[in-house]
């Protein structure tokens, strides 16, 4: 997936240690070969391949993951959408770019966005693009989909506790072998060699989405590359959101889609959600959190 992904497990031994990590590594790359748009030969490039042209057959584990991308490309008001896959790249973070693009520019760029073009049969499990040129991705959920397998996968397994970590969607179960909780450490986005608290996680995930390293400048504004799909235009205002909810998979996808609603609409939505939180670090650095969290300043 492009990612990192670190697997550590409480175990007897290592050797035992060892089976599981592997048996976590063989989940991850399975999940890989049916998500990665990447792969010519995968059943999500068959469905972009087939845009405009006819509904594709899936397995129901991708036709169930669409349509719970679909649920919360509705939650969020379109903020967050699988068919950013379909955005033209504009928008350069590499130094490159010396002025923003023009309004029609950007309109057109995001002309085939949309998770309501995306055609859920479920009798027959096919997804059909409407729009020839469509495509769909899962850049903003896959990490964090495949970090709940493994770890659904070793626990059914026996494995008493552990940590998934994939690129910073971090996913535990258990405790620590002295019996202490996990914690995690929130980064601190204006000096990433510190940390700006510490926070206690038990069975469920965090994920951070930081947006201080690349960015545009034009006319003293800050433009991040998590991109708003239904606008095209860069988000700005936050540089880091940290979300903590019972799945990756939902961490994952809220985290990005919090970037492109700002504080205040994203803060609101994340208030409305059971057992999900978040903590929000605005570009002058200050601080905004949910409704039920504590952190503990380091």
């Amino acid at each position: 997936m492009g990612s990192r992904f670190d697997i550590t497990v409480v175990a007897d031994d290592e050797t035992n240690a060892n089976v599981e990590i592997d048996r976590a590594i063989a989940e991850i790359t399975r999940i890989e070969r049916l998500i990665s748009s990447w792969d010519a030969n995968s059943q999500t490039s068959e469905i972009n391949r087939n845009a405009g042209i006819r509904p594709v057959k899936v397995e129901a584990e991708l036709f169930q993951l669409i349509e719970r991308a679909i649920n919360i490309s509705k939650l969020t008001d379109g903020a967050f959408d699988i068919t950013y896959a379909s955005m033209d790249k504009i928008w350069k973070f590499d130094g490159t770019m010396k002025e923003m693009p023009g309004e029609k520019e950007i309109a057109n760029s995001v002309a085939k966005v949309g998770y309501d073009k995306i055609i859920l049969d479920k009798e027959n499990s096919t997804v059909f693009l409407k729009a020839e040129g469509m495509k769909i991705g899962f850049g903003a959920i896959g990490k964090g989909y495949a970090a709940d397998q493994a770890k659904n996968l070793l626990m059914a397994k026996g494995v008493p506790a552990g940590i998934i970590n994939a690129s910073g969607d971090m996913n535990t179960w258990g405790k620590q072998p002295n019996g202490e909780e996990w914690q995690v450490a929130i980064t601190n986005p204006m000096d990433k060699s510190k940390s700006y608290g510490l926070l206690p996680i038990t069975d469920g995930a965090v994920v951070t989405s930081g947006n201080y390293e690349k960015f545009v400048e034009f006319n003293g504004t800050h433009y991040t590359h998590i991109i708003d799909p239904r606008s095209g235009m860069p988000s700005s205002g936050i540089i880091s959101v940290t979300v903590f909810a019972p799945k990756a998979e939902l961490a994952d996808a809220l985290a990005t889609s919090v970037f492109v609603m700002g504080v205040e609409v994203g803060l609101n939505r994340i208030n409305q959600l059971p057992k999900v939180e978040c903590i929000i670090i605005d570009d002058t650095g200050k601080v905004f959190t949910s409704d039920n969290i504590q952190i503990k300043k380091l």
